[in-house]
């Protein structure tokens, strides 16, 4: 009974954290079965690059789901979303830094200075770093309303980390649809956007409850 009603308040929690934790499980089993047959290296940089980067935008479409559908649960998974595609983020680094290059400042140092991509992704993962170390109640409280402002830097990691998969790619199609995504989000965001938004789901709501109220007096 227990488990029944904590399933039924916390099922999005829930498939949050299977959601996230499956990729990595996947790469960790691939990887130890040998089933990345052609670069691992490479595949594994990639898998782990565009789950950070689909956490990312999942975390940045919490509001605009609210703004849209009145779904008001997805705002307690926002900070979960965003400290997973910290953590894919990170393993992506690691991916590059030691499993690439082999720790080797030298060529890092050229890697990171010479390819533009490396640079945009690099910017974009530092960007991330402060605000997964602010994520928590504890740091909100004590940063007060420069917590909001700190936090406004998501917007400009999440353009940075669709640029580095720009650049990064041949077939520009998939980060181009990224980007498009992440378009979208930022523009229910602006504040006159997601008024007007909340509006028309508010009026189109009251429509709906009027014909409803009306189907049940006949």
């Amino acid at each position: 009974m227990v488990l029944a009603s904590k399933l039924r308040t916390q099922w999005l929690r829930i498939v949050v954290h299977v959601g996230a934790l499956v990729p990595f499980a996947w790469i960790v089993w691939a990887y130890w079965q040998g089933l990345f047959l052609v670069d691992p290296i490479r595949e594994i940089t990639t898998l782990t690059g565009k789950t950070a980067i689909i956490l990312l935008m999942l975390s940045l479409a919490c509001t605009p789901i609210t703004t849209l559908f009145g779904f008001n649960q997805v705002l307690r998974v926002r900070r979960a979303l965003g400290v997973y595609a910290f953590l894919y983020v990170g393993l992506h680094f690691l991916t590059f830094v030691g499993l690439d290059y082999g720790f080797d400042l030298d060529l890092l140092g050229e890697a990171i200075f010479e390819q533009r991509y490396v640079v945009v992704g690099f910017a974009a993962g530092l960007m991330l770093l402060p605000l997964a170390l602010t994520s928590t109640k504890g740091w909100k409280r004590r940063l007060g309303k420069g917590w909001k402002r700190l936090h406004r830097l998501v917007y400009l990691a999440g353009i940075l980390a669709v640029v580095h998969f720009l650049w990064l790619v041949k077939d520009i199609h998939e980060p181009l649809r990224y980007g498009v995504v992440l378009l979208v989000l930022l523009v229910l965001r602006i504040p006159q956007v997601r008024k007007a938004v909340s509006n028309i789901r508010h009026q189109l709501k009251a429509k709906q409850q009027s014909y409803v109220n009306a189907l049940s007096r006949r």
